[in-house]
């Protein structure tokens, strides 16, 4: 069978299970992905219909029909996401990189080149991939943190399988418990895309994310989505070094209240930056 044969035959399987995927294109993008990660092909092969072994296509079926029937995402299970251009393994306890990260990931980049940062703190750092992505583009040494063992070690796989080893490296810490600022251990910048999705609004949320993304990751029990932002905030002094940065990725409609949580906390030089859709996406701040 040939890919467009296969991928007919998909759609068609898919009209009994239409609200996986909002539009077609969304459908072609994973169809596409599933190629590159899992048969090592590209959107060229499937525009010239190269043929696909019996058993690639069999496993294809068998990818697909579990991603319609469970709503399990398909990174978690291929094992793997592309982003950024680069192949990150994703697990259970992982959050699946989004694009909405890729502009704190520029964001701070151009923060540490224009400053000539070295040393960058990254809360919540699950995959890696804000670490990773940071050290492969400038010449600051990243520590990742996370209360996950098990994300910690699919960290380490990433930077490894990148070769970002004293680059990207990792440490078990619930915030910064493990951080030894009072014998100099400060950065330059700290960097977090924390917990931002308030628990009550949980039942609303898309079955790939609500059933299968870990609630470690997704979810605050305040209100309104801030509270490890303030316990960043309020502590983040202690950990950076002179005219150090802040950087955050927001929730929807978080910006003004994390906007006034670094300024209770006198920082300055507060930007916001939106994403491509014009929503808030990340904040940066100072310290004074």
């Amino acid at each position: 069978m040939n890919i467009k044969t296969l991928k007919s035959y998909l759609e068609n399987q898919l009209k009994i299970y239409p609200e996986v995927y909002e539009s077609s294109e969304e459908f072609r993008a994973e169809f596409v992905f599933a190629l590159e990660v899992f048969a090592g092909l590209s959107q060229k092969d499937l525009i010239l219909g190269e043929d696909l072994s019996e058993k690639q296509v069999e496993e294809l079926k068998e990818i697909f029909s579990r991603r319609f029937k469970t709503r399990e995402p398909l990174a978690q299970i291929l094992g793997y996401c592309i982003f950024m251009g680069e192949k990150f393994k994703v697990t259970k306890h992982t959050l699946i990189p989004r694009p909405e990260t890729e502009l704190l990931i520029i964001k701070a980049i151009e923060k540490i080149k224009e400053n000539n940062y070295t040393s960058v703190l990254d809360i919540g750092t699950g995959t890696g991939c804000i670490a990773c992505m940071i050290a492969k583009n400038t010449n600051a040494q990243v520590l990742g943190l996370d209360i996950s063992n098990e994300a910690l070690h699919v960290s380490l796989e990433n930077a490894m399988a990148m070769e970002l080893m004293n680059r990207a490296v990792f440490r078990k810490s619930d915030i910064f418990s493990s951080i030894d600022y009072l014998h100099g251990e400060k950065f330059d910048m700290i960097v977090s895309n924390p917990p931002y999705i308030p628990k009550h609004i949980k039942p609303s949320l898309q079955p790939e994310v609500r059933d299968y993304e870990p609630e470690l990751a997704l979810f605050t029990e305040d209100e309104h989505g801030i509270e490890n932002y303030e316990r960043i905030i309020s502590q983040a002094k202690n950990y950076l070094k002179p005219s150090g940065f802040v950087l955050f990725e927001l929730g929807a409609g978080q910006a003004e209240i994390v906007s006034d949580l670094f300024k209770y906390y006198n920082f300055s030089d507060i930007e916001v930056f939106k994403d491509v859709s014009g929503t808030d996406r990340v904040i940066c701040a100072r310290a004074l």
